[in-house]
């Protein structure tokens, strides 16, 4: 079973950030865990009065600035009936996405839950230049929550319906072995997901012989299907119903129409290394999904 000792939550005061608090503040009751509050303040270069002269330094917050900063982020984190949930509070200046990355791994945080909008609106500017950033380079798990996700159970199991993408590749096994934990000790329905997308170099090399073609797809379908079979072994069944679903077609489409008819309330998927080819895959799968879903999206390196 995994362990969430301690959960890093950035917040912006934005109501984004906030459903992303109400979610680890509950995963953290859950898993008996802290939650590390982290406000980021941005250092804000002061422009020269004359055109062309250089910058001043740039403004730096007072004691009292940040003891005022800190004061808002515990009544920001106050008002849900989370006393019994242990937090703390941070404010560090900086450039937001490489301070949480730092905290991060200096805390040994378990688990980042973030929102995956900010403060200004602007979704695919602030997604880009701050969500995808941890998403491609944190080295624990991140909680990614959409706006669209408002209501939180504070008592009960937080996911029940999990949805988990595999391509058979090592880290979206460990992705499976998160998800198999979560759907256990919240007896969930989890949905184990195969995307079965040849490449292009297969439909090309058999496009003079579509029999060829036809059965090629039909015999690596057969063996995928029996590859998801045995990814969740017996033990887990019996703690959690668990489904298997054979899909194709293009991997991220799938993973947002099977959560959707499932109504998923977690999606869990791996992500690659930081290769080119890793990259050209996030962008065209697990960035898609993170934008996409309706639900909270949680990724995991290998």
């Amino acid at each position: 079973m995994i362990e969430l000792q301690g959960i890093l939550c950035p917040i912006d005061f934005s109501e984004y950030s906030r459903h992303a608090l109400e979610h680890a503040t509950t995963l953290a009751r859950w898993y008996e865990s802290t939650v590390h509050v982290l406000y980021v303040h941005p250092i804000v270069p002061v422009a020269a009065s004359a055109p062309g002269a250089p910058l001043y330094p740039p403004f730096m917050t007072t004691a009292r600035d940040r003891d005022e900063v800190l004061e808002s982020m515990r009544c920001f984190a106050g008002s849900r009936p989370d006393d019994e949930v242990p937090m703390t509070f941070e404010v560090i200046e900086g450039s937001a996405a490489p301070v949480i990355l730092t905290r991060a791994h200096e805390r040994s945080s378990d688990l980042i839950v973030m929102g995956t909008h900010g403060r200004s609106g602007f979704e695919r500017l602030v997604l880009g230049s701050i969500t995808e950033k941890v998403l491609r380079k944190a080295s624990c798990p991140v909680l990614s929550v959409p706006p669209r996700v408002h209501a939180v159970a504070h008592t009960a199991p937080l996911f029940t319906r999990i949805l988990c993408a595999v391509d058979f590749s090592d880290c979206s096994l460990k992705a499976l072995h998160y998800a198999m934990s979560i759907a256990q000790e919240a007896d969930a329905h989890l949905t184990v997901l195969h995307v079965m997308d040849l490449p292009l170099e297969v439909h090309e090399f058999y496009a003079g012989d579509s029999d060829v073609l036809r059965d090629y797809t039909a015999g690596a379908r057969e063996e995928r299907l029996a590859q998801l079979r045995t990814v969740v072994p017996d033990a887990v069944r019996a703690y959690c119903t668990v489904e298997t679903v054979m899909a194709e077609g293009k991997p991220s489409r799938e993973i947002l129409r099977v959560a959707t008819e499932q109504q998923s309330n977690l999606i869990v998927i791996g992500i690659h290394g930081r290769g080119a080819a890793d990259l050209l895959l996030f962008g065209s799968t697990v960035q898609h999904v993170v934008r996409a879903a309706a639900c909270p999206v949680l990724t995991l390196r290998k």
